[in-house]
């Protein structure tokens, strides 16, 4: 019975490093006016600004370089309670990642405004969509999220993509050739998000086919509807 079924190659969950470093970071038309506010800081339009973009963008990367020329601390906007704000505060600078109208304290942001402004603290915010479209129910705080500075990232251009993909295989431990990175870029959606998952993807059928990645086996995986 046991030459019946062929064995599968097991596939392990690894972490695969990330660098958040500077010069790990890939400027292109989409992102380069993102990267010069962060580089041109304390020089902005206002204490506290925000980094607009989809998932995958470079949102976090741009936070974290920040964070380490700041000594901001970075806090995940779904953990922000008001008790939270004062100690937040406390380095002068403060990040607050993915905020998103869905399940917002309300009351501990307009806290948090409140008081970076009074303290003359500097706070980066990250989200997917400019606060000032958030539908919240504290006038007062629409009003301030309304005067938020906004930088907006778009999606790649075709070279920013093909860097991408180079970049996000190399984490990997994989090299993409130029037929394989011209195959991907016609393939996938523009997008940083796509970007990641080919990669992922790819990597995950190499190890699990036991198979090395080439533009064969993209072909099998992104063929065309």
């Amino acid at each position: 019975m046991s030459g019946l079924f062929a064995p599968r190659q097991l596939v392990l969950a690894l972490d695969h490093s990330v660098s958040f470093a500077r010069e790990d970071f890939l400027r292109g038309p989409s992102n380069s006016a993102a990267l010069t506010l962060i580089e041109r800081w304390p020089d902005w339009p206002d204490r506290i600004v925000a980094l607009i973009g989809p998932e995958g963008s470079g949102k976090s990367h741009l936070a974290a370089i920040w964070a380490e020329a700041t000594g901001a601390r970075v806090l995940s906007a779904k953990l922000l309670s008001t008790t939270d704000v004062p100690g937040a505060l406390a380095t002068g600078a403060l990040v607050v990642e993915d905020l998103e109208s869905v399940a917002l304290d309300e009351q501990a942001l307009f806290h948090l405004i409140n008081l970076a402004r009074e303290e003359r603290a500097y706070v980066l915010l990250t989200a997917r969509s400019a606060p000032a479209s958030f539908a919240v129910t504290i006038r007062d705080l629409a009003s301030r999220l309304r005067a938020v500075p906004t930088v907006m990232l778009t999606p790649p251009d075709d070279a920013l993509l093909r860097s991408l993909l180079v970049k996000l295989a190399a984490d990997r431990q994989l090299e993409l050739d130029e037929s394989l990175l011209t195959f991907l870029i016609n393939r996938i959606e523009r997008s940083f998000a796509a970007a990641h998952a080919a990669v992922q993807k790819l990597d995950h059928e190499a190890m699990r086919q036991q198979r090395p990645v080439t533009r064969a086996l993209a072909s099998e995986l992104f063929r065309t509807p």
